[in-house]
């Protein structure tokens, strides 16, 4: 396995970075795209079991995730999709019995996606794994450290939040 420094002049011989910042920086970022496709790898599989697509299990996270219930249009821009695009997820959802569509407002043309119970209670066995993992490696850290990590990723989700493919 290669040292810091190791990675760090592999860094500035790529031409990513000039300093040790450089190669903390692209090492956090291999750290992080090695992250994100073994999640992927999970959501995939998860997908595949379920007939659904990625785009599927994201909605179903943004659903799970949402601190009010979630709307359709409030998926559609959390999911950056088109109105059809969504209108086609959740029907795939409901199909195959991960979410219902409620009309809980007094304005009926509202609707609320939620979990249906069973299909939470799948979820969970599925991506029990991964939640052992974060467990195991949660307990690799002291409560101050983890604070630090945690605001980190806070931090880094609303940067990335800021972020759109339009924007470039």
């Amino acid at each position: 396995m290669a040292t810091a420094n190791q990675r760090g002049q592999y860094a500035r011989e790529r031409g990513t970075g000039t300093g040790p910042e450089a190669g903390d920086l692209q090492a956090l970022a291999v750290q992080m795209r090695r992250m994100n496709g073994e999640i992927n790898r999970i959501v995939q599989g998860f997908a595949g079991t379920h007939g659904l697509h990625a785009t599927d299990v994201q909605a179903l996270a943004a659903i799970l995730d949402a601190r009010e219930p979630m709307t359709p249009g409030r998926l559609r821009e959390h999911l950056g999709l088109t109105s059809g695009a969504v209108t086609a997820c959740v029907d795939r959802l409901e199909r195959a019995g991960h979410v219902r569509r409620v009309r809980e407002s007094a304005d009926r043309r509202v609707v609320h996606l939620h979990w249906v119970p069973d299909a939470r209670a799948a979820a969970r066995t599925y991506f029990r794994p991964l939640a052992d993992a974060a467990a195991a490696t949660r307990a690799r850290f002291d409560d101050d450290e983890l604070a630090v990590v945690l605001r980190f990723l806070a931090a880094m989700n609303e940067e990335l939040g800021t972020v759109r493919s339009d924007d470039r």
